[in-house]
């Protein structure tokens, strides 16, 4: 990643402050290397491998080289990873939200459920009550039948029994005919 303005700058200043000081350090080198030919000068080239990042007096590195990741990468990481982890929770926060939601919502729909189901209920008894008052109010009349049944049945035995002797009669007043 780029830098971009004073960190560019301060970038800058860490890569060229060692040439400059490797030039202070080992005065001998930069002032033979001025002093020599060309020819001179092709070999110590030709002669040290020639790096990304290294100066050409001879293979001495670099700050660049030298420095850990800059500072702005890191920030930028940071920041990243703080930006995700505000997606991610603020996600994990959503889908926890929806949950309620929908916990609410089957809440409030079980709730009318229930409160149907206690109106039937409540009509339910009192159709039963109804019932209750009305069966209560024939019961004398059920009473009567009940007694007229009885005294039905006991005519009914009492009208067996005057048929069965009115043909005993019969048949002796026919046996008596007959003498």
């Amino acid at each position: 990643m780029a830098a971009t303005g004073d960190e560019a700058a301060a970038m800058d200043s860490i890569s060229r402050a060692p040439s400059t000081h490797s030039a202070t350090l080992n005065p001998t080198a930069s002032d033979s290397g001025q002093a020599e030919g060309p020819g001179d000068a092709a070999e110590s080239l030709a002669a040290a491998p020639k790096k990304h990042g290294t100066n050409s007096d001879g293979g001495v590195e670099t700050a660049e080289e030298a420095v850990e990741p800059a500072e702005p990468d890191i920030n930028e990481l940071c920041t990243d990873m703080f930006e995700k982890m505000a997606i991610f929770l603020q996600g994990e926060l959503t889908g926890t939200c929806e949950d309620y939601r929908l916990l609410e919502n089957m809440n409030k729909i079980t709730s009318l459920k229930y409160m149907e189901m206690k109106d039937i209920s409540i009509n339910i008894s009192r159709n039963l009550q109804d019932l209750n008052n009305k069966y209560a109010s024939l019961q004398p009349y059920l009473d009567q039948i009940n007694q007229i049944e009885e005294q039905v049945s006991a005519l009914e035995q009492a009208a067996y029994k005057l048929d069965a002797y009115s043909k005993k009669l019969e048949a002796r007043f026919k046996k008596l005919e007959k003498r």
